[in-house]
């Protein structure tokens, strides 16, 4: 078997961390994905930062709550999985 990772990344709206991690969470599980931990961090005045701990890689996310937009990164080795999270999150 060859080793593989897939990447996506791209720029959403949302920067409310609790609707952040709400979503994300439901998205993951919808895709497929195991989440082996969680770790956040909410930054003084504002911005918050998540990594999920997938049995199938990460998925993090950086808020800039200043400029109204959240970067979100995923990555994983398994294309099932990756391209349902894809569909799901097309409309973010």
């Amino acid at each position: 078997m060859q080793a593989k990772i897939w990447n996506h990344s791209a720029w959403i709206t949302e920067t409310a961390p609790a609707k952040i991690k709400a979503e994300f969470n439901a998205i993951l599980k919808q895709s497929g994905f195991k989440v082996l931990e969680l770790t956040e961090h909410h930054f003084n005045p504002q911005g918050y930062t998540a990594l999920w701990l997938l049995a199938e890689s990460h998925f993090a996310v950086h808020t800039f709550p200043e400029y109204g937009k959240t970067y979100i990164e995923l990555s994983s080795c398994n294309m099932e999985y990756y391209a349902k999270f894809i569909e799901l999150t097309k409309d973010l």
